[in-house]
């Protein structure tokens, strides 16, 4: 940035606390004042941004914090939550109407198609268009949040391995000029061995809980089990939006649009979110309201996601800044991890790293962080350094699945099954579920893939 902005090496980790603030609030919360989350989490959420903006304007001046503020919303926000947006209210309009039950056979399976359709529809569209009918089918269960604590970890995350659609850290290499095909030839083999692994697992627990429920629920019926989808054409509004999110990161226009402050906009970036804008609309005219209705869709997930993130990524601006400063920043003792004496990258440091700060920031802007503490080129990562791409790549794409907040798909996944009366864990819950499951897996892959 040659405007104003904050010099990530000039600041302290006290800057840190207003996001620390915010995940601290997302986390305890619910659990110690949950009626006063409920009807106030936007006015919390505004505090802690707040919390950084008051004292950036009173100490660097409102210009500064203007435009930083303006940088992260227009460049990154905003069409981050333009994707969300779209992909919530197309997918919202497909139904699966069937009578599945979810045994542990139909479970397994939902799950396995829902990770191989997260690298095609993206983390964000696979979980919208599933979640639903995985609710449905598990309606008359008592034991059944391990199902969707499951489907946050292989759905919403690693599922969105192998394209650069799967996963908003992949794009951004994509962006940056990682080959399309880079993630499916060198990440097949992670992504595999972990959702086999996790799969086994989940047929296991989900078995032990099946044969707890009741026997009219587990006795197999003769009637056959049948699936038919309604709002069916929104599949197409899906297929526009994956080609004009992909087209956007191939066709380079020279017209630019500079809004100053250095935000420059390409028209490439302004056709994608107007087409995925309008794609949103016709699937909101075009789909038969009773199909929503039946649904259960409403508005208020993807309301909850983009108040918390507005003022998550506003928090977040000093620790990226921090994080960029590299050895002259407040996180400098991390970040000698990462490399040895003689400036060869470490890549057992760059997979824990990337994937730590992908559970607690955004996994999208911690990725280019290091791809950029990393060398930043794209040549260089994909051929000598290609084992220092895939450890950045795995842990941010694997480890956004260690909290609620890692990936906005989880976020979702969890206010939609509350929403629909699922208790789901709390914030420290959930993590000892990933604790438990998630890091010895990540030790292991760590293990095979990069000492």
């Amino acid at each position: 940035m040659h405007g104003p902005h904050l010099d990530g090496a000039t600041l302290s980790l006290l800057w840190s606390l207003p996001f620390a603030g915010m995940l601290l609030s997302i986390a305890l919360f619910p659990l110690i004042a949950s009626h006063t989350w409920e009807h106030h989490f936007g006015k919390i959420s505004a505090a802690w941004a707040l919390a950084f903006l008051a004292p950036c304007i009173a100490i660097f001046g409102f210009e500064t914090a203007w435009a930083e503020t303006l940088h992260t919303i227009i460049l990154e926000y905003i069409p981050f939550i333009i994707l969300l947006f779209s992909l919530f209210v197309v997918a919202g309009g497909i139904r699966l109407v069937g009578n599945l039950v979810g045994n542990p056979g139909t479970n397994t399976a939902v799950l396995a198609i829902g990770t191989g359709l997260a690298s095609v529809l993206g983390t964000t569209g696979a979980s919208m268009l599933l979640i639903r009918p995985m609710i449905a089918a598990n309606s008359d269960r008592r034991h059944k949040v391990h199902v969707f604590v499951f489907f946050i970890f292989l759905v919403s995350n690693i599922g969105g391995s192998l394209t650069p659609l799967g996963d908003p850290p992949l794009f951004l290499g994509f962006l940056k000029g990682v080959d399309f095909l880079w993630t499916l030839q060198h990440m097949a083999l992670p992504m595999a061995l972990a959702s086999a692994i996790l799969l086994a697992l989940f047929y296991a627990i989900d078995r032990h809980y099946w044969r707890r429920e009741d026997r009219e629920m587990t006795t197999e019926s003769r009637v056959p089990r049948q699936l038919r989808i309604e709002g069916g054409h929104n599949v197409v509004y899906l297929a526009v939006i994956v080609a004009a999110v992909l087209l956007s990161g191939i066709w380079k226009s020279d017209i630019v649009f500079d809004l100053g402050y250095d935000i420059e906009i390409g028209l490439q970036d302004i056709v994608r979110d107007v087409v995925l804008l309008a794609m949103a609309a016709a699937s909101l005219l075009t789909t038969k309201r009773k199909t929503r209705i039946e649904n259960a869709f409403t508005w208020i997930p993807i309301q909850e996601v983009a108040i918390l993130f507005v003022a998550i990524f506003i928090t977040m601006i000093p620790v990226l800044a921090e994080l960029k400063a590299g050895p002259s920043g407040a996180f400098a003792p991390l970040l000698t991890l990462i490399s040895t004496p003689d400036g060869r990258p470490i890549e057992m440091s760059y997979f824990w790293l990337t994937g730590i700060l992908s559970s607690l920031l955004d996994n999208a802007p911690t990725y280019l962080v290091f791809f950029n503490l990393a060398g930043g080129d794209a040549a260089q990562l994909m051929g000598p350094l290609h084992g220092t791409l895939l450890a950045i790549s795995v842990g941010a794409v694997f480890m956004g699945a260690n909290t609620y907040i890692g990936n906005a798909p989880n976020f979702m996944v969890k206010s939609i099954c509350e929403e629909r009366g699922i208790r789901m864990p709390s914030f420290f819950g959930y993590m000892l579920w990933s604790g438990a499951i998630l890091i010895p897996l990540f030790v292991a892959l760590g293990l095979l893939f990069f000492r």
